[in-house]
């Protein structure tokens, strides 16, 4: 079975960031295959894990609306661009949602994409979904349980209130989380550490606090893939040790 983690948290918190750096402690750590899903309608997870993407399901799916081969039937052709749109890496494989290009019912594409990765999930013993803020998406995605709901905040009130609003949403969609977390991230120094408020603010269990590193923006000038910061950073040393928490039950 599947062991699923979806990020969620509100634009610039490093949600993608975060989602890219636990893609590869999970195949660090051998805890691989992962299937990473790029369900956020702004995707860049491709550029933090240093992959080129040529085929979106958000393509497939206007696709299959405008034109369907002869000889061929939705699904058999839906099948076929989804798994062109699959792209490998090291211990990961990346497959990215997009989105729309134009207006219309997009429910049969839909329940094809979803029939599609529920079979496809079956590969892959680990998947990571990097969502939106909202959870509609998600919700849209699979009909899998949830194992672990990560939410990325930064230490500001605003920050946290908007991760609230993404626990008290998924709790209103009625999905099947069995755990969600909270991952403070850019914390400017460790003096701003509160995890007893943190908790409080947004009712999650505090997987750990990330500190503002340098190292991070100097990637993102550079075009680095982030997910290349050094194995001996400090960045990744902590992070690292956040992750861990999620397979020690926090």
């Amino acid at each position: 079975m599947t062991f699923s983690i979806a990020m969620a948290g509100k634009g610039g918190t490093g949600k993608t960031t975060m989602a890219g750096l636990l893609i590869r402690f999970l195949v660090e750590t051998g805890r691989k295959p992962v299937l990473a899903v790029d369900a956020d309608a702004n995707s860049n997870l491709n550029e933090v894990l240093g992959l080129e993407v040529f085929e979106t399901l958000g393509n497939a799916r206007e696709e299959m609306k405008k034109h369907v081969s002869i000889g061929m039937t939705k699904d058999v052709f839906m099948e076929m661009k989804l798994q062109q749109a699959v792209v490998e890496g090291d211990g990961f494989d990346l497959i990215v949602m997009g989105r729309p290009e134009g207006p219309g019912c997009y429910c049969a594409a839909n329940t094809l994409l979803s029939e599609y990765l529920d079979k496809l999930m079956k590969n892959y013993p680990y998947m990571v979904i990097d969502n939106e803020a909202g959870m509609e998406h998600m919700s849209r995605l699979t009909t899998n349980n949830v194992d672990v709901l990560l939410v990325v905040s930064d230490p500001s009130k605003r920050g946290l209130e908007a991760a609230k609003r993404i626990r008290e949403l998924a709790e209103e969609l009625k999905l099947n989380i069995k755990q969600a977390y909270l991952l403070v991230n850019r914390v400017q120094d460790k003096g701003d550490e509160t995890p007893d408020a943190f908790e409080a603010a947004t009712g999650m269990k505090l997987l750990g606090t990330i500190l503002e590193d340098e190292l991070i923006r100097e990637y993102d000038i550079k075009g680095i893939p982030t997910v290349k910061i050094p194995q001996d950073s400090k960045l990744w040393k902590r992070v690292s040790k956040a992750f861990e928490r999620i397979f020690q039950g926090g």
